[in-house]
């Protein structure tokens, strides 16, 4: 298959391109440079072509480039946006519920099946469409329903039991908001999404900004 060996990096840029793409065909367009593509996401047209080379059977033409409708279906085949991944989210507090309210994900293939919480005042809330269930039935419910991504929005002290009990339930991968580095099996992915750390950058970018004012 198309884009096996394809770098984490380039991984990263596939939905940007994706969403470029989308775009260009609703607009009309069939075909797109590299060059067009790195203009508008500022990336290095080079990368670019490399980066498309990969999920594309058919080479960019020069004068015309690659064809958008194949482009598009090789991306989302590559990020398995074409086919449905059920995961269930861990924590219904604040960010839990805005991650379940949010409307998107199916649109790039996760389907978020249930909710779960330690906590008996949000056990039983309908959130997303979705009724939170008790955090005791986590393991029986994702290894009876085959679920394969665990999403983890729950206090740091916590998270370390709660990736554990997902992965005896049989998820292989792990998206985690809990400000901690978890340790898991070979074998299993974690993505980790540190607010705290993204904060960080924006908080010494505008401080830097602010004494260059000022100096």
């Amino acid at each position: 298959m198309a884009g096996t060996d394809i770098s984490k990096q380039a991984m990263m840029r596939m939905p940007y391109y994706l969403r470029y793409l989308r775009d260009a065909e609703a607009s009309g367009a069939s075909s797109v440079s590299s060059t067009a593509i790195g203009e508008a996401l500022r990336l290095n047209s080079v990368q670019v072509r490399k980066d498309l080379a990969a999920v594309c059977s058919s080479k960019g033409k020069p004068g015309s480039g690659f064809n958008v409708r194949e482009l598009i279906s090789g991306i989302e085949e590559l990020l398995g946006y074409n086919s449905r991944v059920d995961a269930v989210l861990v924590g219904a507090g604040s960010l839990g519920t805005a991650l379940l309210s949010y409307k998107g994900f199916s649109e790039y293939g996760m389907n978020i099946v249930a909710a779960f919480d330690s906590s008996a005042s949000v056990c039983g809330r309908v959130i997303g469409g979705r009724e939170v269930l008790d955090a005791s039935s986590l393991e029986d419910f994702c290894r009876n329903n085959s679920v394969h991504i665990g999403i983890i929005t729950v206090p740091a002290d916590v998270a370390q039991d709660v990736c554990s009990e997902l992965i005896r339930g049989g998820v292989k991968a792990i998206w985690n908001f809990a400000p901690v580095k978890l340790k898991v099996p070979d074998g299993i992915l974690i993505q980790n999404e540190n607010l705290a750390a993204s904060l960080a950058v924006l908080s010494r970018h505008l401080k830097n900004m602010s004494n260059a004012a000022n100096g």
